[in-house]
């Protein structure tokens, strides 16, 4: 019998009025295992309004007391996060080392969060004129919305929430309905750990529960992260209900192999970066960059390592788990058709895979395409499955150029032994993440993340000082007290009259 799931207020389930729900599947066996609440409007607006009745008592309470409850998630998370991985395998289908790393990265956000009183303090000046100081605070937004996908149930929200509660905003976070039992479960935690009744919620939904989130004046930002068209709607439709949003969006993210790089570094590099989690993540690795001779022994060690690839139940002795629902598995395999329909070579054929795992689970084993050139869909496109492309190229300009009039910015890498060649990649690159002989540069939270071009919409990045600033507004005042002699007042020692 399938599980209701349902939203999250006051620290305690909501079901909400709706009768709407969506399935939710464990990818590895294609079953549904629980019916997910679609929030109406009225469901939407009563999540929303117990977020803005908490705020200001959450606005007011002491970094001292903020800090605590941060200290005391952390501990319940780190005693408990194999809980949470298995919760995410159940409905990702990533396997469970990768669904631990993912709450790892993310209790990385919740840690650097754990030092907010340094992180607000403010600037004075003291006589900017004549007996007036001068001072600045930062002070919370109020309500903020997370909208999250389905990739990082749990890391992606952790970039935001983790420093919008340490700051004194209330939070609604509105996780992908394909697999929405994390954000529960953390919701939980945060119980657990005392923090305050509608300082943490969890809206269930689709477009309806977006839409209000990014339209009520009752919320005051919106982090999103998602596909660039839904990115670029979110920004668009926040802003123009004068919310502040940072979206972030897309990519295709390059890795370039120079001729000079250790070979078997970076193939291994490239096996982890382009089918790691099958490669559903934004910061994976899908366009390899050959330059020069090297490409005909990078394929061949790529393709050496992507065989010994096992697909299978995440829960199991696998390597790669399934992709997350039937619809993106077969979207995912019909660019494979088309690249092989485009001339393309199929190095590594993930299409026919023998996954172990059950007989209906969404199953695409690793693939390798060579020979892809830039007007070939499997290249312009955002796939997000584990399809790693192999663009030839001659010379160290001609892979720069591809990376740079490539819509997106979010991610690249290059792999080499020449410093000067990488110095001159990390100055000339128009990408936002820069890895040197790092396949996934994905910044520590006290840096931010975030991309460039068509990767990003908004002004700010997740996490680090850009989130510490994101969720709090400047507020600088002036202030001149006169001197005790103007009215007399009488400095000894106060005594009982």
């Amino acid at each position: 019998m399938s599980k209701t799931i349902s939203h999250w207020m006051n620290n305690e389930a909501f079901a909400g009025a709706s009768t709407a729900t969506a399935p939710v599947t464990n990818p590895a066996t294609g079953t549904v295992t629980g019916e997910v609440a679609l929030a109406t409007i009225e469901d939407a607006r009563t999540v929303i309004d117990a977020a803005a009745e908490a705020f200001p008592a959450w606005r007011d309470t002491s970094l001292a007391k903020r800090t605590q409850i941060l200290f005391n998630f952390r501990e319940l998370l780190n005693a408990r996060k194999g809980e949470l991985a298995k919760i995410i395998t159940s409905e990702h289908g990533k396997v469970v080392s990768d669904a631990l790393g993912e709450v790892s990265r993310g209790q990385e956000v919740v840690e650097f969060a754990c030092g907010i009183p340094h992180l607000l303090k403010g600037g004075f000046t003291e006589n900017a004129s004549t007996k007036v100081d001068v001072f600045s605070i930062r002070q919370p937004l109020g309500v903020v919305g997370v909208i999250s996908p389905f990739n990082f149930p749990a890391m992606v929200p952790m970039w935001f929430f983790p420093i919008a509660i340490a700051t004194g905003n209330t939070v609604v976070l509105k996780p992908s309905e394909k697999d929405p039992s994390a954000s529960l479960w953390i919701a939980e935690l945060w119980a657990e750990a005392g923090l305050p009744p509608g300082v943490f919620n969890v809206l269930q939904g689709d477009k309806t529960a977006v839409d209000e989130l990014l339209t009520n004046p009752k919320v005051k930002s919106v982090s999103f992260v998602g596909s660039t068209p839904i990115a670029k709607y979110v920004y668009a439709t926040g802003t123009a209900h004068d919310k502040r949003v940072q979206a972030l969006g897309g990519a295709k993210n390059h890795a370039v192999i120079l001729p000079d790089a250790d070979l078997d570094l970076a193939a291994d590099a490239m096996v982890n970066a382009g089918f790691g989690s099958a490669g559903e993540r934004c910061m994976a690795i899908s366009a390899c960059v050959a330059v020069g001779p090297i490409a005909d022994d990078l394929v061949a060690k790529i393709a050496e390592r992507a065989a010994g690839i096992k697909t299978g139940d995440g829960t199991k002795d696998s390597d790669m788990g399934p992709l997350v629902t039937k619809a993106h598995r077969d979207k995912v395999a019909s660019y494979i058709d088309a690249g092989e329909a485009d001339g393309a070579k199929i190095v590594v054929d993930g299409r026919n895979v023998k996954a172990d795992g059950g007989q209906d689970g969404f199953w695409l084993g690793p693939t390798l395409i060579d020979n892809v050139t830039p007007e070939m869909s499997v290249y312009t496109d955002e796939i997000f499955g584990p399809v790693l492309s192999v663009i030839r190229v001659e010379s160290y300009d001609d892979a720069m150029d591809l990376v740079n009039s490539n819509p997106y910015g979010n991610g690249t890498a290059i792999f080499t032994n020449d410093g000067g060649a990488a110095r001159r990649f990390q100055n000339e690159v128009q990408v936002g993440m820069v890895g040197i002989n790092v396949p996934i540069p994905v910044p520590m939270a006290y840096y931010s993340f975030g991309g460039w071009k068509a990767s990003l919409f908004g002004d700010s990045h997740a996490h680090g000082m850009d989130g510490v600033q994101f969720f709090t507004r400047q507020k600088a005042i002036t202030s001149r007290w006169l001197d005790p002699s103007h009215g007399g007042i009488e400095l000894g020692f106060p005594q009982n009259q």
